[in-house]
């Protein structure tokens, strides 16, 4: 069921979209040195973007920790509060119809996931 769901998403729920706004942040992130982190984290987005059906996102066991707060916080102010308002917006547009209820929800998973990414891991159900 995930795989129909995943390719649903991709054509229907902005997966594709999703996918390629985060990965090319990604590989822009990861152009300096600083923004490595932050580049693999969008990278993370993306995958998690591209096919959310079937997987979870769940706090890595020694989270949260010192560092991913910081990291956190930093994410949040340079553009997670954006990224969390985007996502929030499209699960409002995508709830409007009965049909568009589940890729509502992986919206509000991917929003999780851009509120706060650093001491979080996707895994598959």
């Amino acid at each position: 069921m995930s795989t129909l769901g995943n390719a649903l998403w991709i054509f229907f729920g902005g997966g594709i979209f999703i996918f390629l706004g985060y990965l090319w942040g990604g590989v822009v992130l990861c152009m300096t040195i600083v923004g490595i982190p932050f580049g693999i984290q969008c990278i993370k987005l993306s995958i998690l973007g591209l096919m959310p059906f079937g997987e979870t996102i769940r706090y890595k066991p020694s989270a949260p920790g010192c560092l991913s707060t910081i990291m956190n916080l930093i994410w949040f102010l340079s553009g997670g509060i954006l990224l969390t308002v985007l996502h929030l917006i499209f699960a409002l547009i995508c709830a409007v119809t009965i049909i568009g209820i589940p890729f509502a929800k992986q919206h509000i998973k991917l929003l999780s996931l851009a509120l706060s990414p650093f001491g979080k891991e996707v895994t598959s159900i």
